[in-house]
């Protein structure tokens, strides 16, 4: 193996004025519809939350029923993961796109026919392997139009569709379930799993019609423009290990891909914590009304996302990665903690959940950016997924965990610690495994 040392374009070059225009003409043709997409995707992933307060009493669910479905969940998407990937940089983000939204508004719209327990895991396994490849594409995606110097900022913004979604998404879900009860004889729930799937369909065919998979086809840059972006890819490359073949067993024996999986689990555990189990939590806090769950739920995603902006252009301005990640972790690691041992008062599970989950918004849009940075150009795009499905497998235990918890105890305040342990742990790994020095990008 050898390493190549070359020039990364000057960060006085990389930010002239011509490529600021050039940048942001880039970001107002992408983004707003990578944005919809993703906010299509987190409210038909995390719906079941707020479906789950009615849906638990007319199905007779307990919580490790519940907690046991939202895991499952991510076996399918485990499974399917790096497949995916390897087939969005071969196929290109149109048809990937198209195959995957297609697949999973419609496994969530079939949730309405949900009755038993087995029906409920099939088909949120169902939606996980349909799901599979879209976060980790989105990223590889954004390696293709923006350098490692504006990416962050991109995946902050491309993230705002988790706030957005999260705001959004549950009181309108918390309003249908109110509001269409009983309609044509069925349940709320049953409706808000229908009217929120159908969009991802329509936007799978609006992706494929509208996207260009890469610089190279898109015919609304001028061949000046192409190059440019070109040029600064090629010369973020230039920094990079070159000449060395990876094929998947080299991938799986790369180190760096098992440290950056390491410290996803806790982004991980840490989403799944405050995503799936703030409704529950909210309602067990002394909040009775679908409506007002659903309000108070979206008052944490709407702070969030003002932190997440800040640390992300805070850590673009700066080229800083670790700590900026690592002390949103112990920020969060110490809310679940208060939420933990507060969990009975609403007011402090709000303010709990609040900074919680914008450490998770801020440490995520951070981290997002780093194993693009971290891994090789060859093994980016197996990396990247890789990565992601390590983290996907403590999505799919920490739910189960917290059910399984919630039911024996009836309480969810181990569940809590164990979860913030994951997160603080995640902090520490990136500080010390993780040297500053392989996160430089010019």
């Amino acid at each position: 193996m050898t390493r190549t040392i070359g020039m990364a374009a000057p960060k006085d070059k990389l930010y002239d004025p011509h490529r600021d225009a050039l940048y942001r003409k880039v970001a107002f043709r992408l983004m707003p519809l990578l944005i919809i997409c993703y906010m299509a995707n987190v409210i038909d992933r995390t719906n079941v939350g707020i479906a789950q307060v009615h849906m638990s009493t007319d199905l007779n669910f307990s919580n490790t029923v519940y907690g046991f479905a939202v895991g499952i969940f991510y076996l399918g998407y485990i499974l399917f993961e790096i497949p995916s990937n390897l087939l969005l940089d071969k196929m290109g983000v149109r048809k990937t796109l198209l195959r995957i939204m297609v697949l999973w508004g419609a496994m969530s719209a079939c949730t309405m026919l949900v009755r038993t327990p087995l029906e409920f895991y099939i088909v949120r396994f169902l939606l996980g392997l349909a799901e599979a490849g879209f976060w980790p594409g989105m990223l590889l995606y954004l390696t293709y139009w923006f350098p490692s110097g504006r990416r962050t900022q991109m995946i902050s913004i491309f993230m705002m569709a988790i706030p957005i979604s999260a705001t959004v998404g549950p009181t309108l879900s918390g309003w249908i379930i109110h509001e269409m009860e009983g309609v044509v004889n069925m349940h709320g729930w049953q409706w808000m799993f229908v009217l929120e799937g159908i969009p991802a369909v329509i936007l799978g065919v609006v992706a494929f019609l509208y996207l260009d998979d890469r610089p190279s086809d898109a015919n609304w840059l001028s061949s000046e423009e192409k190059s440019l972006i070109e040029e600064d890819l090629q010369a973020e490359q230039s920094t990079k290990v070159h000449g060395e073949t990876y094929g998947l067993v080299q991938m799986l024996l790369d180190y760096r891909v098992w440290v950056l999986g390491a410290i996803t689990l806790g982004t991980y555990a840490l989403s799944n914590a405050i995503t799936f189990w703030s409704p529950i939590i909210i309602q067990e806090s002394g909040v009775e009304s679908i409506v007002s769950i659903g309000l108070l739920t979206s008052v944490a995603p709407f702070v969030g996302a003002f932190v997440m902006l800040a640390v992300a252009r805070s850590s673009d301005r700066l080229r800083e990665r670790r700590w900026h990640f690592s002390i949103a972790m112990f920020c969060a690691s110490a809310a679940l903690i208060s939420l933990s041992i507060f969990y009975s008062s609403p007011l402090i599970v709000i303010a709990a959940i609040t900074v919680a989950t914008a450490g998770f918004y801020a440490g995520a849009s951070v981290f997002s950016g780093i194993p693009a940075i971290y891994l090789s150009n060859r093994t980016r795009a197996g990396g990247i997924a890789m990565v992601t499905t390590i983290g996907a497998m403590a999505a799919m235990l920490s739910p189960i965990m917290m059910g399984w918890i919630r039911t024996s105890t009836g309480s969810f305040s181990l569940g809590l610690q164990i979860s913030a342990g994951v997160v603080f742990t995640a902090g520490v790994v990136l500080l010390l495994a993780v040297p500053a020095r392989s996160l430089r990008e010019s």
